[in-house]
């Protein structure tokens, strides 16, 4: 996934959000070709990604009581805690690492979200995959800041779209702490990380501060 690559199926705006369709024939694919766009176009293709993801949360809930599973995770630091605690309206005043998981219920346009947040410490990783069953939505939280971490948490996002159980899933990765100077921007992140290449899937990088909570919210 590292590398500097880009995509024709894939696009980003100025307000810290790029995103991917897998493609389809006919009109929608030739929006995806990377020709030059307007600004209308590209709200146009943003408005067909969000609503590709509420599409699929719809599917999902079959009957009133149907819950959305979401996992969330990410290396250890990434803010993975506090993000899931601003999505809840919780005080973030007192936050301590994830030796474990936390789960959230958290009450979204009409839809429940069961959010699983597991520890993203090197020992614990190994047992993300006990959590993979069932999966309906991947967040993947990145510390923006963190350059050096970039690598690395690259390749963990690499093998958790290479799992079976996670296959087509959809994923929406925040490029978190856009509150720190040093943090790079969504789009930077995009490219560093080649999320251009995944074909398999709708995915969505949206930059936020979880701190600050600008940005958190779900974008469906």
């Amino acid at each position: 996934m590292k590398g500097w690559g880009k995509s024709s199926d894939s696009v980003c705006t100025g307000g810290g959000i790029c995103c991917h369709v897998p493609r389809s024939r006919g009109r929608r694919a030739r929006l995806w070709r990377g020709e030059k766009v307007s600004a209308r176009e590209i709200t146009s293709r943003i408005s067909w990604l969000l609503q590709g993801l509420l599409s699929i949360l719809r599917k999902l809930k079959s009957a009133p009581d149907q819950e959305v599973r979401i996992l969330l995770l990410g290396l250890d630091n990434a803010g993975k805690t506090t993000l899931l605690k601003q999505l809840a309206s919780e005080d973030i005043s007192h936050i301590t690492p994830t030796q474990g998981f936390n789960i959230k219920s958290v009450q979204s346009q009409g839809f429940k979200l069961n959010v699983w947040d597991i520890g993203g410490q090197r020992k614990i990783r190994p047992y993300w995959r006990n959590y993979f069953e069932n999966t309906d939505v991947l967040i993947y939280v990145i510390d923006s800041a963190d350059r050096k971490r970039f690598e690395e948490t690259g390749q963990e996002l690499a093998e958790l779209l290479d799992e079976e159980k996670l296959s087509g899933v959809p994923v929406l990765i925040f490029a978190n702490k856009q509150d720190l100077l040093t943090a790079a921007p969504a789009s930077e992140i995009a490219e560093g990380l080649n999320l251009h290449t995944i074909r398999d899937r709708i995915w969505q990088i949206q930059s936020c501060s979880a701190l600050t909570g600008e940005g958190v919210q779900v974008r469906w």
